[in-house]
């Protein structure tokens, strides 16, 4: 790599070339730390900073009265302004809490299960298993009762706190569940039906208010157990994308690493987390993503506004949060994005030339070096200071992360939002971010910019797939992480612990490309490779990073197998964009109707090759048939992973009628 590498990364071992022997180990590039952070391995040692209990008992004790939990007050069916308990308020509460599991006889070492939408409770039993060292096993609001029964049986859960909505999906799972469960806690209440069925199945049942008082005046009887970096503090069990759910153990150390890096990335970057801060609560608890950052919120003492579980309600509940922090996952973003352009191509010719002589002016400076908040601030004040307004005018950092964000997205959010838009990118098993991109630096779009303090990375070299780690020019392969964010091993597999955990390195499964300022971009994923029928091997992920970027594409699903010669795809079409074109091209009728329609499908087809051909992509990897699908790829019909990463068996099972009517169409 070029010497301007060393800028964000520091070499601290050499590459490796490959082992002789048939099946021996690949080559593999050197190892790299990011440069912030004096080049560590480890954070500085905190005293008394020994567990994710003591991440938020310090800060009870250096801001007790500052606000730490927001949520709206609904008052006749209208919701109002958001009111809050402070960091001593919730403490008092975790307490009582801790001392009522105890009192069901769960101790150190116990499972509690959380299955519910973020909300304040939410945090206050994971708080209560942190004071006593009891493994918090969060269940997906997004998962079907199979996987809910799975998770409480594989996780030996003794109690579980449940969203009142959702109890009947616990019920579901009765009497399979209670080998190991013994009591179920309702964040809301209890209705005399749930109550009588669970009794039946023998198990007790509390509303949130019962389990409270149960714990009142119990607290000194219960004393808080000693807990060490090493012990357990989370079992999280990734959706997958086959086979059941794995559980991933996450220890204190991991988390306690990750908040000191992502300080730590902040000071780099002259910016911090402050008291004052506010951030909202509405990306899911149960994924690592969200669980870190409100971890390191919860670290400076700042305030954290739950949404209120509904997507419909999500932007009036920005606007009346004002958060100053703002995450996201791709999804959210693309829709911010789809419909600013909207309101941009609708709003007249003159708001229309305004807006784009506004955005090509501050994009140019923005390219040439200037912070985004130097690069035009006249046309800030002028143009972009109502979209910063629709997401309640304080937001100065967006974080992206759980899938690839697209360039053209990153580099218009960037310029409009008057924000840092950055990306990151990270795993359950890393323990959420690995790296993240560099504010005020637009030569990382597209990158996940470098890793973040305190973690190890180097690439391995993938033959099969012509990706070569210790390559001069752009060294390409699996990126394998090391380091204290590293999970401990799934839980009850240690076969498939086995087979990701090489050596103390974590093969990630992901293809990555160093970049000459040190940063990464993923352009690939090893597992999803097939063989076309000529013996051609098509890296399927790469295509659908590329045709994703083609003009009115959604979302993309390419397939292919071995017993055909070329590719078909399903794909999600932008629906302003088709449906603009329907208009001046005269195809009438509804969405779905127009997706219908065979010249729409040519339209698609027309752009995805024009795309295929920028890219200079070989004549096998052009998409030669399309089906489009007006319904977005969703958990519903199990075609995608709670983060949005696709459920590959379960969308050819879907689609099989329609992939075989495609490629006999052209036979």
């Amino acid at each position: 790599m070029a010497e301007a590498t060393r800028k964000y990364l520091v070499q601290v071992a050499e590459g490796r070339e490959a082992a002789p022997e048939e099946g021996g180990a690949p080559s593999a590039g050197p190892v790299y730390r990011c440069a912030a952070g004096a080049g560590g391995a480890s954070p500085p040692a905190v005293p008394g900073l020994e567990s994710c209990w003591d991440i938020f008992r310090l800060s009870v004790e250096k801001y007790p009265g500052n606000p730490m939990m927001g949520r709206r007050e609904i008052m006749d069916g209208k919701a109002g302004k958001y009111t809050w308990v402070t960091y001593k308020e919730v403490y008092d509460t975790v307490i009582k809490v801790g001392a009522s599991i105890r009192s069901c006889g769960i101790n150190k070492g116990g499972r509690c299960g959380i299955y519910g939408g973020n909300s304040p409770e939410w945090v206050v039993s994971m708080q209560a298993c942190n004071a006593h060292g009891i493994y918090c096993v969060p269940l997906y609001d997004t998962l079907g009762a199979g996987a809910i029964e799975f998770i409480l049986c594989h996780a030996e859960v003794e109690i579980a706190f449940v969203e009142e909505k959702k109890i009947g999906e616990v019920l579901k799972t009765l009497p399979n569940a209670t080998k190991f469960l013994k009591t179920i806690v309702s964040f809301g209440k209890v209705s005399p039906d749930q109550k009588e069925k669970v009794e039946q199945n023998g198990l007790s049942i509390y509303s949130w208010s019962e389990f409270v008082l149960k714990g009142d005046g119990a607290e000194e009887k219960y004393e808080l157990p000693p807990k060490e970096k090493a012990d357990i503090c989370t079992i999280m069990y990734t959706s997958g994308t086959t086979g059941d759910p794995k559980g991933v153990l996450i220890s204190n150390k991991s988390i306690i690493t990750i908040v000191s890096a992502v300080d730590e990335f902040l000071r780099n970057s002259n910016e911090q987390i402050r008291e004052d801060d506010v951030y909202i609560s509405y990306l899911p608890l149960a994924h690592i993503f969200d669980r870190v950052i409100e971890e390191v919120f919860i670290h400076h003492g700042a305030s954290i506004g739950f949404w209120r579980g509904d997507v419909k309600l999500l932007v009036e509940d920005i606007g009346e949060l004002k958060p100053t922090i703002f995450c996201a996952v791709p999804r959210v973003l693309d829709r911010i994005y789809g419909g600013l352009q909207d309101k941009v191509s609708t709003g007249g010719f003159l708001k229309k030339t305004l807006f784009n002589v506004a955005y090509k002016y501050k994009q140019g400076n923005m390219i040439k070096g200037s912070k985004h908040e130097d690069a035009a601030s006249i046309f800030d004040k002028l143009v972009f200071t109502k979209v910063k307004r629709g997401l309640g005018g304080r937001v100065r950092v967006i974080l992206s992360g759980a899938a690839p964000l697209s360039n053209h997205v990153e580099e218009f959010l960037r310029v409009v939002t008057c924000s840092h838009v950055l990306q990151g990118y990270g795993l359950t098993e890393t323990c959420a971010g690995s790296f993240v991109s560099l504010p005020n630096n637009m030569s990382m779009l597209g990158t996940v910019g470098p890793p973040v303090p305190y973690v190890e990375v180097h690439l391995e070299s993938v033959p099969e797939m012509g990706y070569d780690a210790l390559s001069k020019e752009s060294p390409r392969g699996e990126i394998c992480i090391r380091g204290d964010t590293l999970f401990s091993g799934y839980y009850k597999r240690e076969d498939l612990t086995k087979e990701v955990l090489v050596d103390g390195w974590f093969h990630t499964g992901d293809i990555g490309e160093w970049q000459h300022d040190g940063s990464m971009k993923i352009i690939d994923r090893k597992k999803n490779i097939f063989k076309l029928s000529q013996g051609e091997y098509v890296a399927v992920e790469n295509l659908e990073n590329i045709f994703g970027q083609a003009p009115n594409v959604d979302s993309i699903w390419v397939y292919g197998n071995s017993f055909e010669s070329c590719l078909v795809a399903v794909i999600n079409p932008n629906k302003q964009g088709l449906e603009r074109w329907a208009e001046s091209n005269g195809v009438s009728g509804d969405f779905a109707s127009i997706c219908g329609d065979a010249k729409a499908k040519e339209f698609i087809l027309e752009e995805l090759s024009k795309t295929g051909k920028d890219k200079k992509l070989k004549g096998f990897e052009m998409i030669r048939a399309v089906h489009l699908e007006p319904v977005l790829f969703d958990m519903e019909r199990d075609l995608i992973t709670p983060t949005y990463k696709k459920k590959r068996p379960q969308l050819l099972k879907y689609y099989q009628g329609i992939i075989d009517e495609m490629y006999k169409s052209m036979k």
